[in-house]
């Protein structure tokens, strides 16, 4: 049997797949198994996000980024898509763009636009991943591709090297090269660089010629145009936000051959892409040079891991994770399905590692507000989520990161222990006394304030529903830490933990509030505990 072969198992494995188990699905994963619940997964339609400001639009509202915030809500607590929305999650905080940069800060539709393509793309094919958010326009704004034009010395213009760095230091290879388990090779004991300033100037030259889609050629397409092209009617914003970039030759460097990556294997001799070509050819040609390279595959396969899993997978776990990214089965490399399915079902992920194990991964913020919203049913009376600046109190959301590094690094490691024992901590990185304690005091509120009933509470506010959970606090406050536990700890509470838990619910008076004041100790108090912060 592949399993679960318990709640626990069934709700540690949803922990890791959705924004937070339900006691619903619980029971329809135990009754199906893990790879028929992947499957059904995979072949639900993406849930899409531009659509929701499309009718907020058509009602007359004016869309911000308020609106993207609130659609993203909304799919993570209740959209049934739950692995596709929580991968493309993930598949944000490696490839980002952030509205806090003033290029794109402007733009909910472009956006959002730009998170739905990590949706449809979340299962596809790494390389089309790639190559459709380098013509995004919103990435090409973020990163300054967009209008990069080719070297003029004689106006002092040079092509922008910002998205050729970072297509390889934080969306593929790496700084350093990788062995097949994301170990990095050594030479002397020292680390190998994976590219170096030649190869940056080699892609930022391939990154020129690129312009809104759709613009008019006029008089040869001369500076004025390149410079101040419309993007056509859509709102504030503009239709070419909707639209990969679209060439224009004359800005583009194809008078030079370009220094790409050279590995064993490379299909291009050395590494050079030859002078010639077109601006379009030339990007294909670069990006299956990136795609290729070795480092991709366990670059990407501890990426995604550590958004998912663990913050320090096994040098084994992320080969193993590799190899189906670089083939299927079918000979595809780049199958993101594949890889994810990879990742989900490998033992590593599966078996409940020990305290000293150093597995498992601090809680992000944002998915201990999910994890408690799914669970309690959480909504507003006319089902929206004006939750619009989550970051002030939890240092997260979506698609709103201070840099292009996300909010943590994925190699960040604190003073102490952790770094004594060479440990990676992303998500403490914005573990912070203030950030602590501004999330503690948010979820305390969802459960002490924003519930169902409270008469303080208004018909747009997201409250909790605590009514299911009060007759068993009444008669039974074990059974009642027994659910909690399962529910947000996938049964790892430590004894010592539970037994202090059943002190103090069982001295509570039952009748408070007919026992809503033990539900919300209860659920406020694993919530807050150190146990449960970080997820095994």
């Amino acid at each position: 049997m592949e399993g679960p072969r318990s709640d626990a198992e069934a709700a540690r494995f949803l922990t890791q797949a959705t924004f937070g188990a339900t006691h619903a699905e619980i029971r329809r994963l135990r009754g199906m198994g893990y790879n028929a619940w992947l499957d059904e997964q995979f072949a639900l339609p993406a849930n899409l996000h531009k659509p929701y400001l499309d009718a907020q639009a058509a009602q007359g509202l004016e869309i911000y980024q308020n609106a993207r915030q609130e659609v993203w809500w909304d799919r993570a607590i209740r959209s049934p898509d739950q692995l596709r929305q929580r991968v493309a999650f993930a598949l944000s905080e490696i490839l980002v763009v952030s509205d806090q940069s003033g290029a794109i800060e402007g733009t909910p539709f472009g956006m959002t636009h730009y998170y739905d393509v990590l949706l449809q793309r979340a299962f596809g094919n790494y390389r089309g991943l790639l190559g459709e958010i380098t013509l995004h326009p919103v990435m090409g704004h973020y990163l300054s591709m967009f209008k990069n034009q080719k070297p003029d010395l004689a106006n002092n213009i040079r092509p922008d090297e910002n998205y050729a760095r970072e297509i390889m230091q934080l969306f593929s290879i790496g700084l350093v090269q990788l062995n097949s388990d994301g170990t990095p090779v050594l030479q002397g004991g020292n680390p190998v660089p994976s590219y170096d300033q030649y190869t940056i100037r080699g892609l930022a030259h391939v990154f020129t010629g690129w312009n809104w889609a759709n613009c008019p050629r006029t008089n040869g397409g001369q500076w004025w145009e390149w410079t101040w092209c419309p993007s056509g009617p859509q709102g504030n914003e503009g239709a070419g936000w909707l639209l990969p970039m679209q060439e224009w030759e004359q800005y583009h460097a194809f008078e030079d051959s370009k220094v790409l990556l050279n590995y064993p294997g490379v299909a291009l001799a050395g590494g050079i892409l030859p002078a010639g070509g077109t601006a379009m050819s030339n990007l294909n040609a670069a990006l299956d040079n990136v795609f290729n390279h070795p480092n991709v595959g366990p670059f990407i396969a501890r990426r995604l891991i550590q958004r998912l899993v663990s913050s320090n997978p096994s040098p084994a776990y992320v080969g193993r994770v590799a190899a189906v990214f670089n083939n299927n089965g079918s000979g595809v490399r780049g199958d993101l399905r594949a890889t994810v399915r990879a990742i989900l079902m490998d033992n590593e992920a599966r078996t409940l590692p020990s305290l000293a194990s150093n597995r498992g991964k601090l809680r992000e913020p944002l998915l201990r507000q999910t994890q408690l919203w799914r669970l309690l049913n959480a909504r507003a009376d006319d089902n929206r989520y004006r939750e619009w600046n989550a970051e002030y109190s939890l240092g997260q959301a979506a698609l709103r990161s201070p840099t292009v590094f996300n909010f943590f690094l994925p190699d960040f490691r604190p003073a102490g222990e952790l770094s004594t024992l060479s440990l990676d901590a992303p998500e403490f990185q914005i573990a912070t006394d203030p950030l602590i304690a501004s999330s503690l005091n948010r979820f305390g509120a969802s459960v002490y304030w924003s519930w169902r009933g409270n008469e303080y509470q208004g018909p747009e506010d997201i409250v909790v529903d605590l009514a299911p959970y009060q007759p068993l606090a009444m008669s039974n406050p074990r059974a009642l830490i027994d659910y909690f536990d399962l529910m947000l700890m996938n049964r790892t509470m430590s004894d010592q933990m539970y037994q202090v838990l059943v002190a103090h619910i069982s001295s509570l008076d039952p009748n408070s509030g007919q026992g809503r004041e033990r539900v919300q100790d209860t659920i406020w108090l694993i919530h807050t505990s150190p146990e449960y912060a970080v997820e095994r």
